[in-house]
């Protein structure tokens, strides 16, 4: 009995420790998904599952680099960049990393008026609009009651997601085998890649990777400025990179098993169709709960997104603007958008498209800078994970490139 008081108290202390993974997480779980997942799932059943297991793999080596860079260095990715690399090159990441933030925002607004579209009827402007009043009232929380206050919300919200998926997807009845089937690695012509590019847009997200060295470095401070703290720390970050992403990846992989389940062959190419298909299917418990998942990823993940804006301007200009100003600049696309009629699920399923090719520009960085002992002193990659991090870079950098040729090419 005795002998387990420090080992709870161990336990306990490394729970505290988790916590910024969750929040790099939201964006892996963001409106975007919803909108790629669904169409993968309603177009080609569970073919395109080995997608979303490829790409959380490929997710939780991406988001452990960007923390370990944040423990090693007390530095931001964007501060790194600007430090090592000539101006130039930094300036060049930092206007495709504030396009980025325009495109994420875009699609964690639209999904949160298309939520509160179904829940309320109210139209899609009104619901861009009050999304992006909420993610503002959750930065404005997150600068007046400190990190750990914000990371419970933001883990609440995502608990949302999670049992809403669970539910739904349990009442779909998913054909194991078929699953089973889809995690074996093929396309089916070109619409499947684009829309697999998207799908790896919509997980691996850039502005996931610009911020979550700058979650660890707010978080453990500190901690992260002697050996022994940087080594505790990066244990807990292991277990925090793999229990959100894992999370990230369950949720993920549920909504393209929901939607091969229910909607194939329905035509359902809108999340808007999707949520009323379910409801006719499954029932309008389902239907809720999709609509609330929807709306609570909106929220949190717009967010996080403005959040990431943030720490990219500081990190690369050393300049920083108020969030209220910031929330406005990355809205007012977003609204434009919803206010001229364009189809809000074809808008989301493009913006990911656009965003997968801002991943090459946050990971490349990313594994030079992890790679080089300069930066990153006694926590400089080993050699095998530098080798795998360029795998995985080389695979996404060469899907953008088949994308971009493809896409020329009509």
């Amino acid at each position: 009995m005795y002998a387990a008081a420090p080992l709870r108290r161990l336990n306990r202390a490394g729970v505290q420790l988790l916590g910024p993974a969750f929040v790099a997480a939201v964006a892996y779980v963001d409106p975007g998904n919803f909108a790629t997942n669904f169409a993968a799932g309603a177009t080609y059943g569970y073919l395109l599952c080995w997608v979303v297991i490829g790409a959380n793999l490929m997710a939780v080596l991406v988001q452990y680099l960007a923390a370990k860079a944040g423990i090693a260095t007390g530095r931001t990715l964007p501060q790194l960049c600007r430090d090592h690399f000539r101006r130039p090159t930094a300036n060049g990441l930092w206007l495709q990393a504030e396009l980025v933030a325009i495109a994420t925002d875009l699609a964690e607004v639209v999904g949160g008026a298309i939520a509160i579209n179904l829940l309320f009827g109210a139209p899609l402007l009104l619901g861009g609009t009050v999304t992006g009043v909420v993610s503002f009232a959750l930065l404005m929380y997150q600068s007046r009651h400190g990190q750990r206050p914000f990371e419970a919300v933001i883990i609440g919200l995502l608990a949302v997601v999670l049992i809403g998926f669970s539910v739904s997807t349990f009442e779909s009845h998913p054909s194991s085998a078929e699953i089973v089937d889809g995690l074996a690695p093929r396309l089916d012509g070109t619409a499947s890649l684009v829309l697999a590019a998207g799908m790896l847009g919509a997980t691996v997200m850039p502005h996931a990777i610009w911020l979550h060295g700058a979650l660890v470095t707010e978080r453990h401070g500190k901690a992260i400025r002697s050996t022994e703290g940087r080594t505790r720390i990066l244990r807990a970050t292991r277990i925090d990179v793999a229990a959100a992403m894992t999370l990230a990846g369950a949720v993920n992989l549920a909504m393209v098993v929901l939607a091969g389940a229910a909607l194939k062959g329905t035509g359902a190419a809108s999340l808007s169709a999707a949520h009323g298909e379910i409801g006719d299917k499954l029932g309008q418990l389902p239907a809720l709960l999709l609509a609330l998942a929807l709306l609570a990823s909106g929220f949190a993940s717009s967010s996080v997104g403005t959040s990431a804006g943030s720490v990219i301007l500081d990190g690369f200009l050393q300049r920083h603007i108020p969030v209220a100003v910031r929330r406005l600049v990355t809205l007012l696309p977003a609204l434009v958008i919803l206010a001229v009629g364009i189809d809000p699920s074809r808008a989301l399923i493009v913006s990911q498209v656009v965003l997968s090719f801002g991943i090459p520009c946050a990971l490349w960085p990313l594994v030079r800078l992890t790679a080089s002992q300069r930066v990153m002193g006694d926590l400089v990659n080993h050699w095998a994970t530098t080798l795998i991090a360029c795998m995985v870079a080389v695979i996404i950098t060469a899907l953008n490139i088949a994308l971009s040729v493809l896409t020329l090419r009509g």
